[in-house]
């Protein structure tokens, strides 16, 4: 079994105990499967060979050095969002040609180290930034490949944070715009406008929105290749979520049928940006319990992680399964309970009012599906210092970021 499974009544990750590294690492502490990152990654690569296509993972859901290097080795592009974003993937071993830079505010410094860089393609956000991008690349003499991102005004049906491809959505440009900014585009001597791109927003589980962007994507690049204009790119975007108590998951083999009728038989590269999907099942967030307490009839299990560790449900709502990771209790009591951090505010919690195994005072307890956007949210709030990250691969496990500690926090006050 690969991933997360139980062994005599342990919770291991690819087969080693979640106990044995609490042991020697401490709590709180993330813990990653390498071989469900790479089972995550090849069911994508391989429900989309029908048509030429590259997997670019979504950098900004783990951008650990470890894990880039990872994917860059089983042949995935990237996709950043920040310049250090970009470094760390360039320097985790991704070549520029599979790299694509998104983000609404790109600084002068990103944009230079884009056009330095010779990517894939620059997703533009504006008129104005590939503006900002040819005179760039004028100033270095080169030639900088560009993919316009559209807004095609489809609801994700998923949290409203996170929801991207409305139009009073901050992202892209209104889809009508953009053979208006092709036209233009065609003036500017250093930009080639290589491709077009979309993302509609992330945690989504209905394949329906995704399938009418690749609808209306499609049929954008048709209408400009009637107009002379030569794409080599089609960026279908992210978004895959994964599924909490009682939803279906939306698989990479439904997600590809959903959008390959739309684009099969383009002329162009598809692009695929997920990275929640690839990386999210593969973590889990290991945390001792420090106390049990009631109060005012409610139970609230208190945890050494807070939500400087995990800050999705405090700011999404976000579910995460929770379960002990030793079962060595016998008959075990279900309770109603709250089970919350160490952190000076209400909204310090991972689960509230839910039914869970009633833990014990240093019982550990594992915090499932953390892979994205776990430790990349993580903060130093209350001045805690971020827990390390372990990654488990063919039997064994490996620090490969350490836990910070005080002199870390106040690093940069004394330089």
């Amino acid at each position: 079994m690969i991933g997360f499974s139980r062994d005599n009544g342990e919770l291991t990750c690819d087969g080693v105990p979640l106990s044995a590294i609490a042991r020697k690492v401490g709590t709180p502490a993330y813990v990653y499967s390498a071989a469900l990152i790479e089972e995550s990654f090849r069911r994508f690569d391989a429900a989309f060979a029908p048509v030429a296509h590259l997997v670019c993972y979504a950098a900004k859901a783990n951008s650990n050095g470890t894990l880039l290097a990872k994917l860059a080795g089983l042949g995935a592009g990237a996709d950043v969002v920040s310049g250090g974003e970009l470094r760390a993937s360039l320097e985790s071993g991704f070549s520029s040609d599979r790299i694509v830079f998104s983000g609404v505010g790109k600084t002068v410094a990103e944009i230079r180290s884009a056009v330095e860089s010779g990517l894939l393609a620059i997703n533009a956000e504006s008129e104005r930034e590939i503006e900002k991008i040819e005179a760039e690349a004028a100033r270095q003499g080169k030639t900088a490949r560009v993919a316009l991102r559209v807004n095609p005004d489809i609801d994700a049906r998923s949290h409203p944070y996170i929801s991207t491809g409305r139009k009073h959505n901050k992202f892209g440009v209104a889809i009508d715009l953009a053979p208006a900014i092709f036209r233009k585009a065609r003036g500017f001597p250093h930009v080639r406008m290589t491709g077009i791109q979309a993302h509609i927003g992330s945690q989504i589980l209905d394949p329906q929105p995704l399938a009418d962007a690749a609808r209306d994507l499609a049929r954008l690049a048709r209408d400009l290749a009637a107009e002379g204009h030569e794409l080599s790119t089609l960026d279908v975007g992210g978004g895959i979520g994964l599924a909490g108590p009682g939803e279906k998951p939306l698989t990479p083999e439904t997600y590809a049928a959903a959008v390959l009728p739309h684009v099969a038989g383009l002329p162009m590269t598809v692009l695929v940006e997920p990275g929640r999907a690839i990386v999210g099942p593969a973590g889990a967030l290991v945390t001792e319990v420090l106390d049990v307490k009631k109060s005012s009839g409610k139970l609230f299990v208190v945890t050494d992680a807070g939500m400087n560790d995990l800050l999705r449900p405090a700011l999404y709502g976000a579910i995460h399964s929770i379960e002990s990771v030793t079962e060595n209790r016998m008959p075990v009591e279900r309770v109603m309970a709250d089970v919350v951090g160490p952190i000076c505010e209400s909204s310090d919690f991972f689960l509230r009012d839910s039914s869970i195994d009633r833990p014990l005072e240093g019982d550990l307890m594992a915090i499932r599906d953390v892979g994205a956007y776990g430790f990349s949210m993580s903060s130093n709030y209350n001045f805690r210092g971020r827990p390390p990250e372990v990654w488990v691969e063919k039997g064994s496990f490996r620090v490969i970021r350490r836990r910070e500690h005080f002199d870390d926090l106040v690093r940069a006050e004394r330089e």
